[in-house]
């Protein structure tokens, strides 16, 4: 059982990373950092502040920027460090912790995203003409934090044969199963070690259809769902100019157009991220290195974008960075 263990735990390839390489990683991950703890602080002061219409969305947008920072600060940091040429190792024990953070939080992070997306959609079809009826809004949104506290919960969960089935390797630890939601290589010399390469490659397709491909699919359906809400809406507004549910319309489109930039964003980075580990999982030919940094950069990319995307069609983000600039 040792003998086998030794080999599990081994298994794989390392991945050189050159100094560019590295230099943008480093630029991704500030960017990140900095632009989802600005969405976090200016949306949460205005979510705290105010008691009025857009609420629930702001609260939404700070759930996923939030899990976007997590990520960034958890796990995005500990690889830059690690890029730069320290070598960091951790017990067994905390390997299991860091391990079963970075797979809950990946999760998390995607689920929140489609709940956005989802979130969209419903209200859309809300400010349409047959349902002109918004109140609520003031009241606290307790089936939208509940709903968020089930995402953190349920992926909590998930997580925890990640935690279980950890360990600390040594040096000569190289790639390992790759699962998409937590990790594309060994991270402060923690490795998967499942009692069975069946057991480990089990948790890694689960993991696939789960926390990737199933959100993606959602997402995709839901943004055509938006997208159909959207055009139904401008063809009842130009015969109902006067019906006073419309005037809301306009704003729900930039709403809508920022939303859906950001889902299809979400979607190319973690398709590319999905095929790239998968066919590195399944059929590791002589490309799965250059796979792997595709992938390494495709899981980033959203993360770092996210807040740009949002700071052009939410105003008071706009407003903050105007008056920043300014100044």
């Amino acid at each position: 059982t040792s003998s086998l263990k030794t080999v599990l735990v081994g298994m794989g390839l390392r991945v050189s990373v050159s100094p560019v390489q590295t230099a943008f990683y480093v630029l991704l991950v500030i960017l990140g950092i900095l632009g989802n703890s600005i969405v976090v602080g200016v949306i949460g002061k205005s979510v705290v502040t105010d008691h009025v219409g857009g609420r629930n969305s702001d609260i939404i947008i700070i759930n996923m920027a939030l899990s976007n920072l997590l990520v960034s600060v958890m796990r995005n940091i500990p690889l830059v460090i690690s890029d730069i040429g320290l070598e960091l190792y951790s017990s067994k024990e905390w390997c299991q912790i860091l391990m079963g953070v970075w797979v809950w939080l990946r999760s998390v992070n995607v689920w929140s995203t489609l709940f956005l997306s989802a979130f969209h959609l419903q209200t859309l079809r809300r400010v349409g003409p047959t349902m002109g009826n918004h109140n609520g809004s003031r009241s606290l949104p307790k089936t939208l934090l509940l709903s968020l506290a089930l995402i953190w919960l349920l992926n909590f969960v998930y997580s925890i044969p990640a935690h279980i089935f950890s360990t600390n390797g040594d040096m000569n630890s190289t790639e390992t199963l790759m699962l998409v939601s937590s990790t594309t290589r060994p991270l402060l010399g923690c490795v998967w070690n499942f009692p069975s390469s069946y057991s480990g490659l089990a948790y890694a397709t689960t993991s696939m259809v789960i926390h990737e491909t199933i959100p993606i699919i959602l997402m995709a359906f839901t943004n055509l769902g938006s997208l159909y809400t959207l055009y139904t809406h401008s063809r009842v507004q130009s015969s109902a100019q006067d019906a006073p549910v419309m005037k809301r319309v306009p704003a729900e489109r930039r709403a809508a157009k920022v939303i859906l930039t950001l889902i299809m964003l979400f979607i190319a980075s973690w398709g590319t991220s999905i095929i790239s580990v998968n066919y590195f999982n399944y059929n590791r030919g002589p490309s799965a290195e250059f796979l792997l940094v595709i992938a390494r950069f495709a899981n980033i990319i959203f993360i770092a974008m996210s807040p740009a995307v949002l700071a052009v069609g939410h105003r008071r983000l706009r407003s903050f960075i105007k008056s920043t600039l300014s100044h």
